[in-house]
């Protein structure tokens, strides 16, 4: 039998035990100190903002966390930090989490009611410099993102940032503090007083690519999605926005590209509705990032402009032609096509260039038998189609860089048709490590986003190259192929109708994905970040946040975090897993419809090689 004296310490040494486990933050700060002392958040909270060496201007009016009446012109650092202030007050006061699963059961893990309670009543945000001029576009690493957040036992808050995008972050970890008591009328507390945190990310761009070509997604949808990227400390929204299937973007000098190429009239972005897309982005410390796919991925066009396009919907053996139907792929040695990309680009990137540091150019899986079916080239011969590559490149790529925007690529332009590209340019690599070693061998900037871990695509695994490498970035993975079978020969080729990517990718793995995996130490400065993906084959806005949340979660912190703690070890999946559980619970209370981390049980018993009953054997 223990002795009585130990019998009366266990509950208090649980409820420090596990005060330490639940202390969750996602993504993990980079030092995070903490105590066990409760402060309350009191009615009339006020916040207080201020750059070093300015005096605060007038505030513009907000409506539902958007500023009304400010426009892109007038736009300014105190509309950005009123406006995440703002939301910071509702998160607070509506988020209402009440912790319960992360504590044993029935225990009594709130703080006591009935003593004299702490209030923070105020908190000081000390913005220690004056924004960049491209605070509202940056460029990777223009943004200073770092912060730091204190709350005594007092309940004193201060905030400290070097710009108002690293005030934003510290506001997204300061309202992850905070939990709801059980009892209605209990109030708003922080069990951790004091806490210490000193934060910055790992990497400059952290991004997810959200394909809304294949399904349409409402403006809504995608707003939706960036609050949650905002939520996860993610800074760019990679927008995947035309491919073979559909063209959902108005093109006002090109009124027939998605009038024609749309599933359906009202189904396409005007352009009023993406310049709020990319607004809405920039309020949150999201750059929309555009992309235009192409030469591949191009079908759509031949709805508006058939000319235009080579190897046209080519039935039943579409796959000769293409990795997915309909097949097609932009001509490339026509004029016509020339004089098409040019009226182009002079509508559309003007239009998204205030808003972004970058554009999306494609130029990924160019199927090069199609070209055989090109009555401008006729050959599928690297020799022949290489220059005319280069030209076709080089002709988009100018006119990107006219609109005072970067360029980016797939990996295929580099590697697969070994493209000289310009020095500016970005290469986002998505088949392996080896590509992303590649890349930075040949000195060039590179995202990592390797499908094997971070990708849920769903693309049919019979069309598709191997790959060896047994990464995952893509969240639509092990979903199934979307292709029909006939019945003559589905059991035998097909059966048992994988994706080409399966198994799914879970959160586990996608967390044990390290950008820098075999990158020398003198090369990790050309990794600026990466970009998980979900592909909309079998995603649309009804299954969306099932599918990308919590698992898009565990990449956040991966770029925000790193893979590896100080000392360079991997981070604990035990530890993660808490934390993690607790982050989607508040995204739940949210309005985002994550998936499940774990079963309440396992949530309960905490989350260390002590405690937890959900270890492997």
């Amino acid at each position: 039998m223990l002795p009585p004296t130990l019998i009366s310490s266990i509950p208090l040494l649980l409820v420090l035990l596990f005060a330490s486990l639940v202390s969750a933050l996602w993504p993990l700060p980079s030092s995070y100190e903490h105590g066990t002392s409760a402060v309350w958040i009191a009615n009339d909270l006020a916040f207080s903002y201020a750059i070093a060496n300015q005096t605060t201007s007038s505030s513009p009016s907000y409506l539902n966390g958007t500023a009304s009446n400010v426009t892109l012109n007038t736009a300014s650092t105190y509309a950005i930090v009123q406006a995440a202030i703002q939301r910071a007050q509702d998160q607070l006061f509506n988020d209402n989490l009440v912790p319960w699963k992360f504590h044993p059961r029935n225990s009594d893990f709130e703080p006591t009611s009935n003593v004299s309670k702490t209030y923070i009543r105020s908190v000081t945000i000390q913005q220690n410099q004056t924004d960049s001029p491209a605070i509202l576009k940056p460029l990777a690493g223009q943004v200073n993102e770092r912060y730091t957040l204190s709350i005594t036992a007092s309940g004193v808050v201060l905030i400290t940032a070097l710009s108002s995008i690293g005030v934003l972050r510290a506001l997204d970890t300061f309202t992850q503090l905070f939990y709801k008591t059980s009892a209605p009328s209990g109030g708003i507390y922080c069990p951790y007083a004091p806490v210490r945190i000193v934060d910055a990310p790992k990497f400059a761009h952290r991004g997810l690519n959200m394909d809304v070509a294949r399904n349409y997604y409402a403006p809504s949808d995608i707003m939706h999605t960036i609050d949650a990227l905002a939520w996860n400390k993610f800074n760019r929204l990679h927008l995947h926005a035309t491919d073979a299937q559909s063209w959902p973007l108005d093109i006002p000098a090109l009124p027939n590209l998605s009038r024609k190429g749309a599933y359906r009239r009202d189904l396409s972005y005007s352009a009023k509705e993406l310049a709020q897309i990319q607004e809405y982005g920039m309020y949150r410390g999201v750059e929309v990032i555009v992309e235009i796919d192409m030469p591949g991925h191009t079908t759509s066009i031949a709805l508006a402009y058939p000319d235009l396009i080579a190897g046209y919907n080519v039935q039943p053996n579409w796959g000769d032609y293409a990795n997915e139907p309909p097949s097609g792929s932009l001509k490339l040695n026509s004029s016509a096509v020339y004089t098409f990309l040019h009226t182009l680009w002079e509508d559309l990137l003007p239009r998204v260039a205030p808003y972004s540091a970058y554009f999306h150019t494609g130029g990924d899986e160019v199927n090069a038998n199609v070209y055989k079916l090109d009555d401008t080239v006729r050959s599928n011969q690297s020799a022949i189609l290489q220059p005319l590559l280069q030209r076709f490149i080089d002709f988009n790529h100018g006119y990107v860089r006219a609109a005072g925007m970067v360029p980016t690529v797939w990996e295929e332009m580099l590697l697969d048709w070994n493209l000289t590209l310009g020095s500016d340019v970005i290469v986002q690599t998505w088949q392996s490590d080896e590509a992303l070693q590649k890349t930075v061998a040949k000195g060039y900037k590179v995202l990592a986003g390797n499908y094997n871990y971070w990708v849920p695509a769903t693309f049919p695994n019979h069309l598709r190259r191997t790959v060896t490498d047994d990464s995952g970035q893509y969240l639509d993975c092990g979903r199934g192929s979307w292709l029909d079978f006939a019945p003559s020969n589905a059991p035998s080729r097909f059966y048992p109708y994988n994706d080409y990517c399966s198994p799914t990718k879970n959160w586990h793995l996608i967390y044990s994905y390290d950008p820098l995996s075999g990158v020398p130490p003198n090369s990790t400065h050309l990794v600026l970040g990466g970009e998980t993906h979900i592909w909309s084959e079998l995603v649309d806005p009804v299954n969306f946040d099932t599918i990308v949340w919590p698992r898009a979660a565990a990449a956040a912190e991966v770029l925000w975090s790193g893979a590896k703690d100080a000392q360079g070890r991997n981070r604990s999946l035990v530890d993660a897993s808490g934390r993690l559980g607790e982050w989607r619970e508040r995204l739940v209370g949210r309005g985002v419809r994550a998936g499940v981390v774990q079963m309440v049980f396992c949530e309960m018993g905490g989350h260390n090689l002590t405690t937890s009953e959900c270890l492997a054997p």
